[in-house]
């Protein structure tokens, strides 16, 4: 059997997708113990993934790189001749990435999915989503198979010293949060803002869960436009007192840190929720129309949880409603008959 010695893992692009992703890095770790595996991510993400155990090297790129093809194909080019792989998996297998498979056609493992246009990999599986985003990122190693014993590991997972939890800590105290209450982090705007939940609905079910239980809401943002919808929610809720905009996550290293010393994840849908999940904090996100939550919330269970506008009304399947019409499904009344349960749980322990 052939000795498996470098691992090329490439995940470009968002958050979510590269925390979803690692269940690669953990699941050839487990099969190939002794290998090296390398991630490939862009630069803004990479620090996420500092002190994980199942990744010996991250290689990032930054935007400059990314936007000038000539520059990210010399990187490209150095990285595949500086480094002989034995495997490469590539998760996204688009025109860009095919690079590094193409740079080094001497790798016998090159891991794709089928496209028209991909002949570069020797491998091409077909990850059309009729499971979850992890099973069928997953799929890609199907091939592997045929000559090892293949050990699959759905878990995800984020790392981060004490010092760094600590640190934020102190940063969260002088902010005005006190650890003798519940902490919940909630995202209540998004990158996109289409897929962001009716900024009313938010702030009025905010203050019912104010209202019932005795725990203190920082809202996370990244960038001015979602602080200023962060600030505009906290006004709809008159400035109350138990909520902070205050206490700001700089990059994603503090914002695992931040949700680390919380107690609970609500609000939409996104990369923070798929942090949040992988530093199990019990979570409860809000799916907009289109995302759906089979795939995007893989190993739920009780202590993950979400709602859907497909999981309300058969409405949610009416191609004459719009989008607007379909997200406006999932009410106030709706959200909080799921979330309170969770909350009674996991604040309460009832």
């Amino acid at each position: 059997m052939q000795k498996i010695e470098r691992i090329l893992i490439l995940r470009f692009r968002r958050v979510g997708d590269a925390v979803l992703s690692s269940t690669l890095c953990s699941s050839l770790r487990r099969t190939f113990p002794n290998a090296e595996i390398d991630y490939v991510l862009n630069t803004g993400i990479a620090p996420l993934f500092y002190q994980h155990p199942d990744i010996d090297r991250i290689l990032s790129f930054s935007e400059e790189e990314m936007d000038n093809f000539l520059i990210y194909l010399r990187k490209v080019y150095k990285i595949m001749r500086q480094n002989r792989y034995d495997i490469i998996v590539d998760t996204r297998s688009t025109l860009k990435t095919l690079w590094f498979s193409l740079f080094s056609l001497g790798t016998p493992y090159r891991l794709g999915k089928k496209k028209w246009y991909n002949f570069i990999h020797n491998y091409r599986s077909d990850t059309k989503l009729d499971d979850d985003v992890v099973g069928c990122t997953l799929n890609l190693l199907s091939p592997l198979e045929r000559k090892f014993k293949l050990v699959y590991d759905r878990n995800f997972a984020i790392y981060f010293t004490k010092k760094e939890k600590e640190i934020f800590r102190k940063r969260m105290q002088t902010a005005g949060i006190r650890f003798s209450k519940p902490v919940i982090v909630c995202a209540v705007a998004t990158r996109l803002s289409y897929k962001m939940w009716s900024k009313e609905r938010m702030a009025e079910l905010l203050l019912r869960l104010l209202h019932r239980f005795d725990v203190q809401l920082v809202f996370n943002y990244a960038g001015e436009e979602e602080e200023a919808i962060a600030e505009e929610i906290r006004r709809e809720m008159k400035n109350h007192p138990a909520v902070f905009t205050n206490i700001k996550a700089h990059d994603l290293r503090e914002l695992s840190a931040m949700l680390s010393n919380s107690n609970f994840f609500f609000g939409n849908e996104g990369g923070s929720r798929h942090i949040s999940q992988a530093l199990n904090i019990p979570s409860f996100a809000i799916f907009p129309p289109k995302i759906s939550k089979k795939t995007w919330l893989p190993n739920a269970c009780d202590r993950y949880q979400g709602i859907e506008p497909g999981e309300i009304s058969e409405k949610a399947n009416d191609e004459t409603l719009s989008y607007t019409e379909k997200f406006e499904l999932i009410t106030v009344d709706e959200v909080w008959k799921r979330l309170r349960p969770m909350l009674n749980k996991y604040l309460l322990g009832k």
